[in-house]
């Protein structure tokens, strides 16, 4: 997976720029790191055998899946699973919240975009 850049340099003329994100352990199974300084923007990397019990959404987000997928399971019962070219709208950060356990066999990798 390639994060490029393009953004106009000193001369005035275009310029690219490979951008690799520096992934820091969270501590349970997962990597993040902010894709845009101070936009809230987040690239997640989430390890194949990850499963997190009943949580809610850190806030309002659209999650785009990048590669890998995950099975997500909800207050009655269904599941739905999302792969690679899914979008989520994570909006339930009251409430009982979710279940999530990725389906390997590769990691999940995911950016998540703070909606206003």
């Amino acid at each position: 997976m390639a994060i490029i850049r393009i953004h106009t340099g000193s001369d005035g003329k275009s310029h690219f720029e490979e951008i690799v994100p520096k992934l820091e352990p969270r501590g349970d199974k997962s990597e993040s790191a902010e894709l845009i300084p101070g936009s809230g923007i987040v690239i997640r990397r989430f390890e194949p055998t990850r499963s997190n019990p009943w949580h809610h959404a850190p806030g309002r987000y659209a999650v785009f899946t990048l590669s890998g997928a995950v099975d997500i399971e909800i207050g009655d019962g269904t599941v739905r699973r999302l792969g690679t070219g899914d979008i989520l709208i994570a909006e339930d950060v009251t409430g009982q919240g979710h279940v999530t356990r990725e389906v390997g066999p590769q990691a999940r990798v995911s950016v998540f975009v703070p909606l206003g």
